[in-house]
């Protein structure tokens, strides 16, 4: 996918813009967090995420994906050999939430709007997360439309998808 240097620019300040909401909410959830470096439960095998965004990681992190190795499959192919994440700076937005008490609102079988919420379960402690005011969760839905939204206008409306192992050399990633 050849993407526009002003699509890449957007996708960057999206992801601007998360970190400054999730630091917000990491305050104020400083108390029950366990996330850290090392730190990986969340790092899973099998992510895929916007070409948009896997663009942005080829751009940007071409000297690791050309000469090292993917993490071996059953974790995130980008996890280093002591957890640490080695795209952190360019991680997608997926990764940039993880952790935080999460909400997000499904339609009934009737059509009325279900609220759901998780939280990883190193940071269930404190207070539970069904009765957290929804400006205390990260709510899924916004910023996942914006980022599609900046795929759409650069792959014709198509919203394709890339696992994060596929980034390395295809001989490399299985």
């Amino acid at each position: 996918m050849a993407c526009s240097d002003a699509a890449l620019e957007k996708v960057q300040e999206l992801h601007a813009a998360v970190d400054r909401l999730a630091a917000q909410l990491e305050d104020i959830h400083a108390s029950r967090l366990k996330c850290g470096r090392g730190c990986f439960g969340c790092c899973i095998d099998g992510l895929s995420i916007f070409e948009i965004e896997a663009e942005r990681i080829r751009r940007n992190c071409q000297d690791l994906l050309r000469e090292e190795r993917p993490h071996p499959p059953g974790v995130c192919a980008f996890l280093g050999h002591q957890g640490e994440c080695r795209i952190y700076e360019h991680r997608p937005y997926l990764c940039r939430t993880q952790g935080l008490p999460l909400r997000w609102t499904n339609e009934s079988d009737q059509g009325s709007p279900i609220e759901y919420r998780d939280i990883c379960p190193l940071n269930l402690e404190g207070e539970p997360i069904e009765f957290l005011p929804p400006e205390q969760c990260w709510t899924i839905g916004p910023f996942e439309r914006r980022l599609a939204a900046i795929q759409e206008g650069e792959d014709g409306g198509e919203l394709r998808r890339i696992r994060l192992r596929d980034l390395f050399r295809p001989e490399e990633a299985e």
